[in-house]
């Protein structure tokens, strides 16, 4: 048996990380990993521009100027974004502009239309504004050869947008993970069969399916297959070819029809480790076949999403390179007891403000409705030998 630390870190080695490029449309690249740095190839803006509508002015020419006592120019234009004056602003001129213009070359600051009287060919300016007043300077967002944007970023609408200012139409971006994932028993019906008498609904399959696309990843492959080992070793021979990682559940412990054990010698498939000392989740079996690893969870609920959360999270973070998929760890005051000891525990939780309380209800390993709402998996030594209200543990965040 592996302590978990043992465990997660023989995981995250068998691992490659993702080195296959592709291009894809911008437009298409919201959660994908960067493949380049995004730099810049022309100042933003290109230009200095108006941040507001009025008129472009020198400031020189606005000295003194006052409601009571305003200053006359002579307006010799009209500018709208995407137009460019053609000549320059000299002495007691002005340039009507509207905002995200480029300021004409002559002008250094920009005086709003409601400090004038809205002249068309003499304005009168009632304010008086120092040089670069109400002026966006070139390059003011960023500057050509500027890194906006580095390698295995995952992208986001912002990304997106600042990409698009570069006049990047197309992006290179790493391939997607793939990940096949198969629940096993007889005992497992999918959702809309007739449920006969002995059988269960397959939670297992679709909690995996679910968190994968919760964290941005859908399974290139996702099926259930009864307690038959050469059925199931036929899968996982198909799925080696096409998957960066293989992950099932159930079929793990000591019973006639845990056919996983069974299935990992039909392949001759290396195996890494079976069990690991936490509860749920201990009978784990990590085998690697054909250069894949495939990770087999435990068949009980509780204990299946505790070693997909624990185990199978920072494997995703090794395939992509990007810390976005671990689970986040933190110190937390407990606002429960909780009596049980003796062994690594994880157990379902709500932290808020750096506190954390155990929901109420059912905690047995093969009870999932006692999740709902938990954003946290506490953790209990076997040192502690339970924890007590106003203990600190560790908590990992989902």
């Amino acid at each position: 048996m592996l302590q978990f630390e043992e465990a997660k870190g023989l995981l995250k080695k068998q691992v490659q990380l993702i080195q296959e490029i592709e291009s894809v449309p911008l437009a298409d690249a919201v959660g994908r990993i960067l493949a380049e740095d995004g730099c810049a190839l022309v100042d933003q803006p290109p230009f200095p521009r108006s941040p507001l509508d009025g008129y472009a002015v020198r400031a020189e020419d606005t000295l003194g100027a006052s409601k009571d006592s305003p200053k006359s120019l002579r307006v010799i234009g009209k500018i709208y974004a995407g137009m460019v004056l053609d000549g320059q602003i000299h002495h007691g001129e002005a340039v009507r502009i509207m905002t995200g213009a480029p300021i004409p070359s002559g002008a250094d600051t920009v005086i709003r239309q409601e400090n004038t009287d809205y002249g068309k060919e003499q304005v009168q300016v009632y304010e008086e504004l120092c040089a670069f007043d109400n002026y966006c300077p070139q390059g003011e967002d960023y500057k050509t050869g500027d890194i906006l944007l580095k390698k295995r970023t995952i992208l986001d609408g912002v990304s997106i947008a600042l990409l698009a200012s570069l006049g990047k139409e197309q992006i290179k971006v790493y391939r997607k993970p793939r990940i096949a994932i198969i629940s096993t028993g007889d005992e497992v019906v999918l959702p809309g069969q007739k449920l006969l008498p002995g059988k269960i609904y397959d939670s297992n399959l679709y909690y995996l399916y679910g968190r994968l696309l919760e964290l941005g990843i859908k399974p290139v492959f996702a099926c259930h297959c009864g307690d038959n080992p050469q059925k199931m070793a036929n899968i996982i021979r198909e799925q080696a070819t096409k998957a960066d990682l293989i992950i099932s559940t159930g079929g793990v412990s000591v019973g006639e029809k845990d056919i996983m054990h069974e299935v990992i010698q039909t392949l001759n498939a290396k195996k890494l480790f079976w069990r690991v000392d936490m509860k749920p989740g201990a009978p784990t079996l990590a085998a690697k076949y054909q250069g894949v690893p495939v990770i087999c969870l435990s068949g009980n609920p509780f204990g299946a999403a505790a070693n997909f959360e624990l185990l199978v999270r920072p494997m995703i973070e090794e395939l992509t390179g990007h810390c976005r998929w671990n689970m986040e760890k933190k110190q937390a005051v407990m606002e429960t007891d909780y009596s049980k000891g003796g062994v690594r525990r994880f157990i379902r939780g709500y932290y808020e403000d750096g506190k954390v309380m155990i929901p109420k209800g059912n905690l047995a390993s093969g009870v999932l409705s006692s999740m709902l709402g938990c954003n946290c998996l506490i953790e209990i030594t076997p040192e502690q030998c339970g924890v007590k209200k106003g203990d600190l543990v560790w908590v990992y965040l989902l």
